[in-house]
């Protein structure tokens, strides 16, 4: 029975023990064995696991049996758990009814809660807030349900508080999922539409979609087609999630469930498209789809050239289950073949770094992130750009614009002054503060998101003691006077260590990473000259000095002729040297741009 079906996720900062809650509800509602019972049973990945965040999202359908003696089905959704995964975490509450709001009682309310809050109060979900760890010995339980209440406009007294490591009071969130989460809405007679919210690639059935069903009903041999990308297949197999993956016959309106569609590509098969019968189809898809847009960009080279065709083998196969890693083929002088890769974000680019190197055992080397800018030529043409080498001439260019994000952080009030600093100092400007609960603020800025991606989180929790939680999303292009920083070593450009960069960091910039190379490149055996260009001018130089090679030694006594002899063939040599040598440029000079900040 539809109304007996209850459509719910649970949102939560990283960390607030979202999967823990999770893995409790599977355990008390008997869909998973206390002997099968695993920690974060959602959380499929190891590095899910280590870093205590979820990347993909999952479903899973339990059965729970409400003191009236009621069978309700209940599907949760359990959603990414970074702000990278934004889009992902959009999709899958537009896949439910309701959610739980998950606040952590020693942390209190965090950047991403409130980011995931509004989203789900958007998504006209109904809130069912949750004040969890209340065992440990830094629990503030009733200040953080004090300030919680306040942000909703209900009373503390409400909120549910639990413990989902020990289990206590977790009975009483079901009821409340049963009470307040209201049924799925459907339409008798109306075409098919459900919702992919999200995809994962099966090697024997393809591409699996998981499915909210919102009008009609699927049936398993039935055609079906994806209204963006106007693909049409016939379905593998149709199931559940409990919490394996169950073939059924049909799926009605209002179910959760998977479709293995059979299809060799995520690109057919995107996040937030509609699936519908073509021989009946609907007139509109579900509103919200859009393509994942990567933000940040960066070169991925294998260390040893021979691993080139395995780095590839190993994209392609990370690109099958993420349809939001995009890459192509790249050449650098001074790396050789690798790819060019986009990325949600840095979080995303970690995570894709980590698992090619778990995964596949390849060593790889990532060149310092990039973001796509927006440059306007003469002739009045617009060209992306998300590497410093593809820039054009500068007497082509009538002027390069940058992505601004707006971000939000959320901090105790006594580090007010060192974050202003902090985002005064990477060209950040201020629009507004909010007090979500007493002593908390809520600072919102426009920074740039080239100043975002280089160790900006990090200094952010350094500086506030690991207390400030930030969220960010796009805001817009803006025009500024951006240069292209150039490195040359030996005369010759590094086109892989090249940035853009604001006139004013120029000079300063250019002068710290030589500073840095200079310790960085071995020395040679003849002078090494490294220098930094930007506006069409060296701004900065130094020459790491020959070692020297003592061809003297053999000379004891006799003309000093002889020895002036050898000192000049000597003298010979290493000017052709210096004419043909090769300077191998250490790894560790490509992430040196990454850390001239930190010092």
């Amino acid at each position: 029975m539809n109304s007996n079906i209850r459509n719910f996720c649970i949102i939560a900062h990283v960390d607030h023990g979202k999967s823990t809650l999770a893995d409790r509800l599977l355990q008390l509602t008997g869909t998973i064995s206390d002997r099968d019972m695993t920690d974060q049973v959602l959380d499929s990945m190891d590095l899910e696991r280590e870093r205590g965040v979820t990347i993909k999202a999952s479903a899973v359908r339990m059965t729970y049996k409400s003191k009236s003696g009621i069978e309700y089905e209940l599907n949760l959704i359990d959603t990414p758990g970074h702000v990278d995964f934004g889009y992902e975490v959009s999709r899958a509450l537009n896949a439910c009814e309701g959610a739980i709001l998950v606040v952590d009682a020693s942390q209190g309310i965090e950047a991403q809660t409130l980011a995931n809050l509004y989203s789900a109060i958007d998504a006209n979900l109904e809130i069912i807030p949750v004040i969890n760890k209340i065992d440990l010995p830094s629990a503030q339980p009733d200040e953080v349900a004090e300030d919680v209440g306040s942000l909703l406009g209900i009373g503390p007294e409400t909120i549910i508080q639990i413990s989902a490591k020990e289990g206590k009071n977790i009975e009483v969130i079901l009821d409340e999922i049963v009470e307040k989460i209201p049924a799925p809405a459907v339409e008798n007679g109306a075409p098919l539409r459900a919702l992919i919210f999200d995809s994962h690639y099966d090697t024997y059935k393809g591409v699996i979609a998981y499915v909210r069903v919102v009008e009609g009903e699927i049936k398993a041999p039935e055609t079906l087609r994806m209204m963006s990308t106007k693909v049409d297949m016939k379905p593998v197999e149709i199931g559940i999630f409990s919490p394996g993956m169950k073939p059924v016959k049909r799926l009605f309106a209002g179910e959760v469930g998977y479709i293995a569609t059979g299809l060799k590509s995520v690109h057919d098969c995107r996040v937030g498209d509609t699936i519908t019968n073509p021989s009946a189809p609907a007139l509109e898809p579900l509103p919200g789809y859009r393509t994942p847009k990567p933000m940040v960009f960066a070169g991925i080279y294998p260390v040893d050239a021979d691993d080139y065709t395995d780095l590839r083998d190993a994209l392609d196969k990370l690109h099958l289950n993420d349809a939001s890693l995009n890459f192509q083929p790249e050449t650098s002088q001074a790396l050789g073949f690798g790819f060019r890769a986009g990325f949600l974000g840095l979080f995303h680019m970690e995570i894709i770094q980590e698992r090619i190197e778990r995964e596949y055992e390849l060593n790889v080397l990532f060149t310092a992130p990039s973001v796509e800018y927006e440059v306007l030529l003469i002739d009045g043409s617009i060209l992306l750009i998300d590497s410093p080498a593809e820039l054009p001439e500068e007497n082509n260019i009538v002027e390069i614009r940058e992505p601004w994000m707006n971000i939000e952080i959320i901090t105790p009030t006594d580090y007010y002054g060192p974050i202003m600093e902090l985002v005064t100092k990477r060209r950040g400007e201020f629009k507004e503060q909010e007090y979500p609960a007493p002593h908390r603020v809520q600072l919102n800025y426009i920074v740039p998101l080239s100043e975002l991606i280089v160790g900006f989180f990090d200094e952010l929790k350094s500086r506030t003691k690991g207390y400030a939680s930030m969220d960010y999303h796009f805001a817009e292009y803006r025009p500024d006077k951006l240069q292209k920083l150039e490195i040359l070593v030996n005369g010759e450009q590094v086109d892989a260590l090249a940035s853009i960069v604001h006139e004013k960091e120029a000079y300063r910039k250019g002068q710290r990473f030589i500073t840095k190379l200079k310790s960085i490149i071995p020395r040679q055996l003849f002078d090494v000259a490294i220098q930094a260009s930007s506006g069409g001018r060296i701004i900065s130089r130094a020459n790491v000095k020959a070692t020297r090679k003592d061809v003297l030694a053999k000379c004891y006594g006799g003309d000093i002729t002889r020895k002036k002899k050898l000192l000049e063939k000597q003298k010979k040599g290493k000017k052709r040297l210096k004419r043909i040598g090769n300077v191998e440029i250490p790894q560790e000079a490509f992430m040196a741009v990454l850390k001239l900040d930190d010092e």
